[in-house]
């Protein structure tokens, strides 16, 4: 069945800057994440907590790859070969490759109204092909990749910079995150921060920021 895109949405001289996994993208499915710990041949549990304590430095482009699994590997006890380490990547790669409908009903609102929109994600440099030269991109002004910045959410300095290069004030950015801290962060720069759940929720919440 056809989507429909939303009434225009206009918050100018507001720019309302967007994060990227869970928000524009699905999470993960359940079948994605025991499909990359079935190969990574290790319990659920100890993978998940290693693949998340170390993945800053990997977003903040200051871990290779290689380095990054080599780091869980240690960590859950798993001697992984480089091979091992080509085929954890794709599979990890290819889990956040997705696109929430309703969350790109809200992006195209918000051009519609002439509300100017970027993206501002905690990724590799690897996710920048997809960031970059997808088909929503078009939508962004501007794409912020942490990788490619060496800085990242919810440091205030990666806010400071994205605010900076769009010329505008703190006042006029408007950050949307799934994760508090990272809206929080956004408020403590000075702009306005929002927690995603759902595109209805975040809808209703920019048009109250337009009334």
């Amino acid at each position: 069945m056809p989507r429909t895109v939303p009434d225009p949405i206009s918050l100018s001289p507001r720019v309302v800057v967007f994060d990227y996994g869970e928000v524009i993208s699905h999470a993960p499915t359940e079948a994605d994440r025991a499909r990359l710990v079935e190969r990574a041949g290790v319990t659920g549990e100890p993978f998940w907590t290693a693949y998340w304590a170390h993945r800053e430095g990997l977003d903040q482009g200051t871990v290779s790859i290689a380095e990054y699994w080599a780091r869980v590997g240690r960590e859950v006890g798993a001697h992984w070969s480089q091979v091992d380490v080509h085929e954890l990547w794709a599979i990890d790669h290819r889990s956040w490759l997705s696109v929430n409908a309703d969350t790109l009903g809200v992006l195209h609102a918000l051009v519609a109204g002439g509300t100017r929109i970027a993206l501002l994600s905690n990724a590799g440099a690897d996710f920048t092909g997809w960031l970059r030269h997808g088909s929503f991109s078009p939508l962004f002004e501007r794409v912020f990749v942490s990788g490619e910045l060496g800085l990242v959410k919810p440091h205030a300095a990666i806010y400071r910079h994205v605010i900076d290069e769009l010329g505008i004030t703190p006042a006029e950015f408007v950050f949307v995150d799934n994760k508090p801290e990272n809206a929080e962060g956004a408020v403590a720069a000075g702009g306005a921060g929002h927690v995603f759940t759902d595109a209805a929720t975040l809808e209703s919440w920019l048009r109250g920021l337009a009334a």
